[in-house]
């Protein structure tokens, strides 16, 4: 009986390692090679190595599975695609660390930032953006000396506006899930402002759709000088993921970085 149950195990096992390994359609490569170029600065060499594991996409590979955490494999496995068709924010991720900053001194030389809200989104009343948007910024206020005074009219420093596909800022989104939103780091002319995209279905506080508050929480980020975080609690990780915005609390690792900048 025993015997016979070694052999059966044995032969169970020997069955699953046989068992063919799912290869990635061309559909899928295609997918990974935007999402690297997009997001981990993926570039085309005119002469690519032939060493194995040499070539950029599988170095790009490596980078992104580090940076979410998956296991190295240079290579586009199930885990790291299913990562790749995760919703969220359009920055890119290049700078691999804890909480970072974008660098070269980009932050905002002042305590007093305004920002406008340009247009709304149809999905909430603009009583509810007006909030979402308010309690987003002062997410950052409370553990800085930063103050946000809201504007009706003229430039802002941070202008909020809601949009599809292109919109006049060389990075367009992607209708519904993919990039949420993006915005761009201290600096004159567009730097600082944030843009949504308007074919995501924006909500107050529910789990159908998006929270305006936790994504704008986000952006604001980028808008105040921060970059990505690899830390899957902080708010400036990447990935969205749903939060009760009524009992929200900046994590540490946000914390850390915003007073980085600002004290």
């Amino acid at each position: 009986m025993k015997m016979f149950t070694l052999s059966f195990l044995l032969s169970l096992l020997a069955a699953v390692f046989c068992m063919p390994v799912s290869q990635p359609t061309q559909q899928d490569e295609q997918f990974a090679e935007g999402y690297l170029k997009r997001f981990f600065n993926l570039t085309e060499e005119k002469n690519p190595s032939l060493r194995k594991g040499a070539n950029p996409m599988n170095k790009k590979l490596s980078e992104m599975q580090k940076f979410f955490g998956l296991r190295i494999t240079g290579t586009l496995d199930d885990d790291t695609l299913e990562v790749m068709k995760k919703p969220r924010c359009g920055v890119a991720d290049e700078n691999i660390a804890r909480y970072s900053t974008f660098g070269d001194g980009l932050k905002w030389k002042k305590n007093t930032i305004t920002y406008r809200i340009v247009n709304y989104t149809p999905d909430m009343s603009q009583a509810e953006v007006d909030d979402s948007i308010r309690r987003a910024l002062e997410v950052w206020a409370k553990v800085t000396p930063l103050r946000f005074t809201k504007l009706t009219s003229g430039t802002a420093d941070i202008m909020i506006s809601f949009a599809r596909q292109s919109h006049g800022d060389y990075y367009p989104f992607d209708g519904p899930s993919g990039t949420l939103a993006h915005a761009f780091a201290p600096s004159p002319d567009i730097g600082g402002d944030a843009h949504f995209d308007d074919d995501e279905t924006f909500t107050f506080s529910s789990r159908r759709g998006y929270v305006l508050f936790l994504v704008a929480a986000h952006e604001f980020g980028h808008s105040l000088g921060l970059s990505h975080s690899n830390d899957r609690s902080a708010l400036m990780y990447p990935l969205y993921s749903y939060k009760d915005p009524n009992t929200f609390v900046l994590p540490q690792d946000d914390v850390r970085g915003i007073q980085s900048l600002y004290g």
